[in-house]
């Protein structure tokens, strides 16, 4: 499941993903999300706290998340990913070199750091 995290900054969508994660729930809550942020500022910034096993992704989610990505890749500014799975951790770090905007793996101990990061606009 997505949820959206409250109290961030307005030009920061903050998911949190729990359970199993579905096409719904990127349906429902991401994409409209990403299409809020591109809409109203152009640019994109995108804290994911995963709290669940990269495993709970369906199929129908990881394309649409594909999708999703590749729509707007224009617009990533930053993205922090949140995890203790170290390996979705030096993912994000090493696709920060291949995206348009910075991204960066943080453990869930360091989610006051990741809001911080995320938060700071880039020039």
């Amino acid at each position: 499941m997505l949820t959206k995290i409250d109290n961030l900054p307005e030009y920061v969508l903050g998911v949190r993903a729990t359970g199993e994660v579905d096409k719904n729930d990127l349906d429902n809550v991401l994409l409209p999300g990403l299409k809020d942020l591109t809409d109203r500022y152009g640019e994109i910034y995108y804290l994911l706290v995963l709290e669940t096993p990269v495993e709970n992704f369906t199929a129908g989610a990881w394309w649409k998340d594909l999708v999703a990505g590749i729509k707007h890749l224009s617009s990533w500014k930053k993205m922090a990913i949140v995890t203790d799975q170290k390996a979705v951790e030096k993912f994000t770090d090493l696709f920060s070199y291949v995206s348009p905007g910075d991204a960066k793996g943080f453990e869930l101990s360091e989610l006051g750091e990741a809001i911080s990061w995320v938060s700071l606009k880039s020039e």
